[in-house]
């Protein structure tokens, strides 16, 4: 079973910071096949709980649940609204408080929403360098939609290369990193043989 983690950002609920995420997902999940689990993690509900562990160093509570679903899932979508051309502070906040390693080679595809498409380009200069640094390895393709995506482009039967063709193309290819992931090793009992010693007396008793 394959598991994909997916973060909104959004403010607002509705918002379509959100709609973006869960379409995000339903493109990569179709691309995955039908053993895939989506769980999907609202920031907002996590906002002051996210403060307490940028203190403390230490999440807890419902939010280490979140944080564990993301750092353990196979693959992750991350969608942040752009303000003042860049993340929102909740999205930053978030990864702030992860630990430096936790998404180490994990695939990721990044999505944004903003009211105007002039803040498209806060993807690649604001959260690509933030992937980067979390040695993340992020799709090629990223979905950034504007107030006016939602309309004709942002339907089936839009126009070509509309949100709709945005959307299926950065799905298939976070599902194909995801595929492509080598599982991880299994431990080998010969790593850590049992001492001759503890051997020996057991065979005593």
């Amino acid at each position: 079973m394959t598991s994909l983690a997916v973060i909104s950002a959004g403010l607002g609920q509705p918002s379509s910071t959100r709609l973006l995420a869960d379409r995000l997902a339903a493109a990569t999940a179709d691309a995955l096949g039908p053993d895939v689990t989506v769980e999907t993690v609202e920031l907002r509900d996590h906002a002051h709980a996210m403060v307490d562990a940028a203190l403390t160093g230490f999440p807890g509570g419902t939010f280490r649940a979140a944080v564990e679903k993301v750092t353990g899932a196979d693959g992750l979508i991350a969608v942040t609204p752009v303000f003042n051309a860049s993340y929102s502070g909740l999205f930053k906040t978030f990864f702030d408080v992860l630990d430096r390693d936790s998404l180490d080679g994990r695939p990721v595809l990044l999505g944004a929403t903003g009211g105007t498409e002039r803040h498209s380009l806060a993807i690649d200069y604001a959260m690509r360098p933030l992937f980067a640094y979390l040695r993340a390895t992020v799709a090629p393709t990223a979905v950034y939609a504007a107030s006016e995506d939602w309309g004709a482009g942002g339907s089936a039967g839009g126009p070509a290369g509309g949100l709709v063709d945005r959307i299926a193309r950065a799905g298939a290819e976070l599902a194909a990193l995801i595929d492509a992931r080598p599982a991880p090793a299994k431990p080998d009992p010969y790593d850590t043989p049992v001492p001759f010693e503890e051997l020996l007396s057991a065979s005593t008793r």
